[in-house]
């Protein structure tokens, strides 16, 4: 009982956090069940005038670990940033960076079949790594290591390595781009709360 209310009462606090990540548990049903409406989640189509494709990528998943590491990540900072400046503005984020980072994906690896919020989760990463540095504020202030551990995880996906272990396929010009991506809207961010707070 006391396991629920603690589950409430974090989705109550963060309410764009919750939905992101129950969008993720759909998607990772329709990936598993549904793979015709799948398809037309997919990254594509633009031409068509299939918007929603710019964003949608970002909530399929392929398996459980896959799902909830990402699930995982994107609660701890995604509740950061919500906690600090709204919902809307986590929201802006997530949009600005999932269609940056599946344009980057798309770009690089010239297949529509990815998905996931590693990119999304790279741009959070990002943006309070160099938000904090420009605006230090404790809900920004990250655990020591993590942004070592993950930009060494990024490193070590890049190398193929799990490709060739796991049989793996790692969207790593989508974590990459989040990254990029990331890093400037905390840079830009962080140079507009600190003129405000001047």
């Amino acid at each position: 009982m006391s396991q629920q209310l603690n589950w409430l009462l974090a989705a109550r606090q963060h309410p764009a956090v919750t939905i992101l990540i129950i969008a993720s548990v759909l998607g990772g049903l329709i990936s598993s069940f549904f793979p015709q409406l799948q398809r037309v989640l997919f990254f594509g189509n633009l031409a068509s005038g299939e918007y929603w494709r710019l964003i949608t990528p970002i909530f399929l998943h392929f398996g459980l670990v896959h799902l909830v590491f990402n699930s995982l990540w994107l609660s701890m900072l995604g509740s950061r940033i919500e906690e600090l400046a709204g919902s809307s503005h986590l929201i802006l984020l997530v949009l600005l960076s999932g269609a940056f980072s599946n344009m980057a994906q798309f770009i690089w690896s010239g297949t529509v079949y990815f998905g996931g919020m590693s990119g999304v989760v790279y741009a959070l990463l990002g943006y309070i790594w160099i938000k904090n540095k420009m605006w230090p504020h404790p809900l920004l202030h990250l655990p020591p290591g993590i942004v070592g551990f993950m930009l060494g995880w990024l490193l070590v996906c890049m190398t193929g390595i799990l490709d060739l272990l796991l049989g793996v396929g790692v969207a790593n010009a989508a974590h990459l781009g989040g990254l990029v991506i990331g890093m400037l809207l905390g840079g830009i961010f962080g140079l507009l709360n600190r003129f405000k707070k001047g």
